[in-house]
């Protein structure tokens, strides 16, 4: 079923994307009734990335970018171990997010809007 959903979203274009989804819907219906109501009412939600341009969409279709910044977070909270409170994790939280902020906006381009 994960081959499939993947193969769903490797499709080409739009088009074909839901073409698949709706063929993997049809055979999951007898077999998995629950998944291919999960999979007809989230998935199509994932196809927005179909109608960017495709040098945007190739970026964009995947999470990389937050899962990095999630371990970065992990990583540097973790050397703190203990904050007395709420505020100092926020603080510390926030100050990371300004920093990869900041190397976005001067850093390599990740997502070139001009093309």
């Amino acid at each position: 079923m994960a081959q499939r959903i993947r193969a769903i979203f490797n499709a080409p274009d739009g088009t074909e994307a839901e073409r698949l989804l709706r063929q993997a819907i049809d055979d999951w219906r007898t077999e998995a009734p629950k998944l291919a109501q999960w999979a007809e009412e989230n998935l199509p939600e994932g196809f927005a990335t179909f109608k960017l341009p495709i040098a945007q969409s190739v970026r964009l279709r995947t999470t990389n970018g937050l899962e990095r910044i999630n371990r970065e977070i992990k990583r540097r909270t973790r050397v703190a171990s203990i904050f007395p409170n709420t505020a100092s994790c926020l603080r510390l939280v926030s100050a990371l997010l300004a920093e990869c902020d900041e190397d976005w906006m001067t850093g390599k381009i990740y997502l070139n809007l001009k093309d």
